[in-house]
């Protein structure tokens, strides 16, 4: 698919979403105050890189942080009493976390939840970030080592993967483990993250990636 194709995508699942969000409010806005501590958002930032191809901003969480240390992660996090919707909560995590202006991202779409093995309920926002120039990174030590940008391709490829299958409650399914260099250090992109890349990078560029995905049931 061309640059010009991607474009039109982008724009069509623009528009579905303001639709959406105009005739029915999200599950978000009748979850009560006992929900939130179970529910999260990540922000999957879109940009044209040099060659018009698409990336996404990914980060490496900090080595000191309890739950999944040094593992890749897209920005975010929990949803905060004072988050208005699950949008809101994707776009002040990543402001915490990398330093990314909100008002530089515009809203595409928010795709259906996602449930993880451990109960907690995770959002992704997908936002496009019209000029990368503009983005000046500004990891939170506390909790961002580093950021880092693939392209959303990449998720699509059999290249620089490998999968690992799993079992629970008697099924079968793979985790999926993407290798990537950049600024000369090696990061893996796997799990939870390479599952919701693959997904949004599959909608994106409207075909199917070159490899067995079989995800999880607990994420659909």
């Amino acid at each position: 698919m061309d640059s010009g194709s991607v474009e039109r995508r982008l724009h069509t699942l623009a528009q579905h979403f303001i639709a959406e969000k105009a005739v029915k409010p999200g599950p978000e806005a009748t979850a009560s105050t006992a929900c939130w501590s179970k529910r999260a958002a990540v922000l999957v930032c879109l940009f044209k890189g040099e060659e018009d191809d698409l990336h996404v901003i990914l980060t490496r969480r900090a080595s000191t942080l309890s739950s999944n240390p040094g593992d890749v992660a897209l920005p975010g996090g929990k949803r905060e009493e004072g988050d208005a919707d699950d949008v809101d909560t994707a776009l002040r995590e990543a402001k915490e976390e990398i330093g990314l202006d909100p008002s530089l991202v515009k809203v595409i779409t928010v795709f259906q939840p996602s449930l993880t093995k451990n109960g907690m309920t995770v959002v992704p926002v997908i936002g496009l970030l019209s000029d990368i120039k503009a983005f000046s990174p500004a990891p939170n030590a506390a909790e961002v080592e580093a950021i880092f940008y693939v392209p959303l391709e990449m998720f699509l490829k059999d290249e620089n993967r490998r999968a690992e299958e799993k079992e629970w409650k008697g099924h079968k399914y793979l985790l999926h483990y993407f290798n990537y260099e950049a600024d000369g250090k090696e990061y893996v992109i796997w799990a939870f993250t390479a599952g919701i890349l693959i997904r949004v990078a599959s909608i994106v560029y409207q075909r199917q990636p070159a490899f067995l995905e079989q995800r999880p049931k607990f994420w659909n």
